[in-house]
C-alpha cells in the first residue's frame, strides 16, 4: 500500500544559542540555521541557487556523456546527433508526447539517435587510432545480444552498423537465431559463445553455408569434438575460436569474469590439448580466433592493458604452434560512468573511448612487432557502453511520507506523563554545543515512553505527543549538524534516517534489477524544476511493498555514493516526474515479475535534423492477463471461476444482479488493465 502524502511541517523555531566550542563549529556560522520547509523558496527566492547548481548536484555534466543536460527553463533536455547537426529536445516535451499519445508513466524510453551514435562513435574512434598507429590489421565489433535482447535494439543496431560491417555475438540458440537475421552482411562477425549443443552447432554451421563468418568459441574441450563431428557431417569447414582464462585479475564488482576462477574458458593444458586435436583431426587451419574476456565493467585502464599483453603472449604462442590465427577477440568491458568521477570505482572508470582504443591498438601492434606477427583483426563486444545511455525509465511519484514533526505546542497539557514532560524539555534544551548529549537524552527518554505505553501507564494520544516532540527534537540536532567541524560518528546517519520516502510509480525488480541485485548505482534525478531548489533529502520506494523495493544509493558531486538524494517538494496537484539514467545495458533483460507487475510502457524517439520528435515505436506495457498468463494462470478460465463466484452471491441473496454485472464488468476491466498505478 501506498500511503498518503503527508503535509510537510517545520519544526518549531530552534533555540538560537551563540557557540562556545570553537573546535567542534564551524566559523562564520553565529545562529542556527532553519531548515526550509517543504514549501522551500524557488530559484526565485533563493540568490544562491542556479541550474548550474543543478547540474553540479546532480552530475548530469559528468556522467551526461554530452547527451544530457538541464535547459534554461529547468527541463532536463537530450542533445542529440542528427544528420543537420545537433539537436536539443526537453523530456517534458516527450512526456507530453507520450500522454497525447495515450502511453503513460511508467515509461523506458529508447532514443534511436544515440545508439547510432554510440556505434559510430565506436568503429571510427577504432579507426582512428589504426590509422595514426600505422595499424596493419582491421577492426570489427560484435553486439552482445543479452545485453539488450529488444527486437527494436537489435535492429538499430544492425541498421546503424551496416557501414561498418557491425557483427553479432550469441550466448544461446535463441539469441543465434536473432545474429542470422540481424548481421547487416556478410562482411560481419557472428561470435557464438557460451556452451554448445548439437542444434546450437547445426544452426551455427548453416550460417557458415549462408557465407557468414560465424565463429565457434570453445568454452570447453567437449565442445570440439562435437563441432569436428556435425562439420563433417555437413561437409563445411567451421570457424573456431578458443576463449583462454588469463591469470590477469581486474577491480571491482565484475572481478569473479577474470582471473584463475573465472566460470568460462579454457585453461592452458586445455588449450594446448584443443590444438593437438585439431592437428590430428586436420582441421588446425579452422582455428581462426582467440577470445578472452576480463568482464563487462572494466574499470581501469591498467587491467585492460595487463590483460591485453597477456593475451597476445597466448596469440603469439598459438601462431608458433601452428595455429593460423587471425582474429583477437577482446570480449567487453568497455566501461560506463554511471556516477562521472573519472576513477576506477566499480560504477565508474578512469578512461575514455579514444584512450581505450589508442592503448588496445598500440598494446596488440607492440606485443606482435616484437615477434614479428602480423596483426590481427581487433574483435570487440563492448554492448554495455554501446546502450546503456539510449535509454531512461522515467515515472511519476505519486506520494510522499516524510518525518517532520507536526507544530510543537507551547505549553504542556495539565497531567501530562512524566515521560512526554522529559521530551518537552529536552527540546528546550537542544544546544549546538551538546548535540551528542541532546540525541542520547532524546532516545532515551523516547524509550522510556514506549516502554510506559507497553505497561499502559500511558495512553495513545500522550504517546502520539512524546513521538512528535522526539521527531522535533531529532530534526532540530539535524539542522545544526551541517555547522559542526566534526560530526559525531553516532549522529553522521542521522540525516539518513530522516529522509523523505517518495513513492514512485514503477518496479525496481521490473525496470531496474541491477540495483537489487548487485548495487548498481544509476543517475537519478528530476526531469524539471531545477530552477527551484530541491530541499528534501529522499529515497525513492517502488510499488512492490517489498523492503528491498527501493532506491537508497546515489552518486553525489564528490563521487561518494551517498544514502538520499535531494528532490522537490511535492504536490498532488503537480505532477512530479523522476528519470534515471544509463540504463539501456541488461535492464530490460533481466527484470523480473515481482508483486506482477509487469513490462511498462516503452517508446522509442527518433529526432531529426529540423528538431522534430517522431515517435518511432510505442509498445504498450503488460496488462494483468498478460503477467497472469506468464505464471501459469488463464485469464478466461479466472474470469468464469468469478462469475461463478458472484452469481452463487445472488442465489444467496448477498448482492443484486446488477452488483453482479458491475463486479463481472470490473474484473472483466481489470484483467485488461496495466499493472502500474493509472490516473
Amino acid at each position: 500500500m501506498v500511503p498518503s502524502t503527508t503535509n510537510v511541517k517545520s519544526p518549531s523555531n530552534p533555540v538560537a544559542e551563540e557557540a562556545d566550542s570553537p573546535d567542534l563549529v564551524k566559523s562564520g556560522h553565529n545562529s542556527i540555521q532553519q531548515e526550509e520547509s517543504s514549501d522551500g523558496p524557488s530559484a526565485i527566492d533563493d540568490n544562491s541557487w542556479s541550474i548550474e547548481k543543478a547540474r553540479d548536484l546532480y552530475g548530469v555534466g559528468r556522467w551526461g556523456a554530452g547527451y544530457f543536460d538541464i535547459d534554461s527553463d529547468g527541463n532536463v533536455a537530450v542533445n542529440v546527433p542528427t544528420e543537420s547537426g545537433p539537436r536539443s529536445i526537453s523530456m517534458m516535451d516527450v512526456i507530453d508526447g507520450l500522454h497525447q499519445r495515450d502511453l503513460h508513466m511508467p515509461v523506458m524510453l529508447r532514443i534511436e539517435n544515440l545508439i547510432e551514435d554510440r556505434v559510430r562513435r565506436l568503429n571510427m574512434s577504432f579507426q582512428h587510432a589504426i590509422k595514426e598507429a600505422n595499424y596493419q590489421g582491421s577492426f570489427r565489433t560484435v553486439f552482445p545480444i543479452k545485453v539488450n535482447q529488444q527486437h527494436h535494439v537489435v535492429d538499430s543496431i544492425g541498421r546503424s552498423g551496416r557501414p561498418f560491417g557491425h557483427g553479432m555475438e550469441a550466448g544461446s540458440k535463441a539469441e543465434l537465431l536473432v545474429a542470422m537475421i540481424s548481421v547487416p552482411s556478410l562482411e560481419s562477425l557472428i561470435v557464438c559463445n557460451g556452451y554448445k549443443d548439437e542444434e546450437f552447432i547445426d544452426l551455427g554451421l548453416q550460417a557458415c553455408r549462408l557465407g557468414y563468418k560465424c565463429f565457434f568459441v570453445l568454452e570447453t574441450q567437449d565442445e570440439l569434438e562435437l563441432i569436428i563431428r556435425r562439420s563433417r557431417h555437413f561437409d563445411v569447414k567451421p570457424c573456431i575460436g578458443a576463449r583462454v582464462k588469463l591469470a590477469t585479475k581486474v577491480e571491482g564488482h565484475w572481478a569473479g569474469d577474470s582471473g584463475d576462477r573465472s566460470l568460462f574458458g579454457l585453461t592452458t593444458v586445455e588449450l594446448i590439448t584443443a590444438v593437438d586435436t585439431l592437428k590430428s583431426a586436420g582441421m588446425i587451419d579452422c582455428f581462426q580466433m582467440l577470445h578472452f574476456h576480463l568482464g563487462s565493467q572494466v574499470t581501469n585502464i591498467r587491467n585492460i592493458r595487463d590483460g591485453l599483453k597477456e593475451a597476445c603472449r597466448f596469440y603469439i604462442g598459438l601462431i608458433e604452434d601452428g595455429a593460423p590465427l587471425g582474429y583477437l577477440d577482446l570480449g567487453g568491458g568497455l566501461a560506463v560512468d554511471y556516477t562521472g568521477t573519472a576513477s576506477t570505482e566499480s560504477h565508474s572508470r578512469n578512461y575514455d573511448l579514444d584512450e581505450y582504443c589508442f592503448d588496445v591498438v598500440e598494446t596488440i601492434m607492440n606485443s606482435m612487432d616484437a615477434q614479428n606477427v602480423p596483426h590481427p583483426m581487433i574483435v570487440t563486444e563492448s554492448g554495455r557502453w554501446t546502450v546503456a545511455p539510449m535509454s531512461v525509465l522515467m515515472f511519476n511519484v505519486l506520494a510522499v511520507t516524510n518525518f517532520d514533526p507536526e507544530p510543537v505546542p507551547e505549553t504542556l497539557p495539565e497531567n501530562c506523563s512524566e515521560g512526554v514532560a522529559n521530551l518537552f524539555r529536552a527540546l528546550q534544551n537542544v544546544r549546538l554545543k551538546r548535540l551528542q548529549e541532546n540525541y542520547n537524552d532524546a532516545i532515551y527518554y523516547r524509550d522510556q515512553l514506549r516502554d510506559s505505553f507497553r505497561a499502559g501507564r500511558i495512553t495513545l494520544r500522550e504517546r502520539a505527543l512524546g513521538e512528535n516532540l522526539y521527531l522535533a527534537i531529532v530534526n532540530r540536532i539535524n539542522s545544526m549538524l551541517p555547522q559542526l567541524q566534526r560530526v559525531p560518528a553516532e549522529l553522521e546517519s542521522l540525516s539518513h534516517s530522516l529522509s523523505n520516502i517518495y513513492y514512485g510509480n514503477f518496479s525496481v525488480f521490473q525496470s531496474l534489477p541491477d540495483a537489487w541485485a548487485i548495487d548498481q548505482v544509476f543517475p537519478v534525478m528530476p526531469l524539471h524544476r531545477h530552477a527551484q531548489k530541491p530541499t528534501r533529502k529522499s529515497i525513492i520506494a517502488d510499488l512492490t511493498c517489498d523492503c528491498d523495493g527501493k532506491l537508497d544509493r546515489f552518486s553525489s558531486p564528490s563521487g561518494e555514493v551517498v544514502r538520499t538524494l535531494d528532490l522537490h517538494a511535492f504536490s498532488k496537484e503537480q505532477p512530479y516526474y523522476l528519470g534515471v539514467f544509463l540504463v539501456g545495458a541488461y535492464q530490460e533483460t533481466l527484470g523480473d515479475l515481482h508483486n506482477l507487475f509487469g513490462d511498462n510502457n516503452v517508446a522509442s524517439i527518433r529526432v531529426t535534423g529540423d528538431g522534430t520528435v517522431e515517435f518511432v515505436e510505442e509498445v504498450p506495457g503488460d496488462t494483468i492477463a498478460d503477467v497472469l498468463s506468464y505464471v501459469e494462470y488463464e485469464p478466461h478460465s479466472l474470469l468464469t471461476r468469478f462469475r461463478a463466484m458472484a452469481e452463487e452471491a445472488v442465489r444467496q441473496k448477498k448482492i443484486t444482479v446488477e452488483a453482479r454485472r458491475q463486479m463481472v464488468q470490473l474484473f472483466r476491466d481489470s484483467l485488461q488493465g496495466f499493472t502500474y498505478f493509472e490516473e
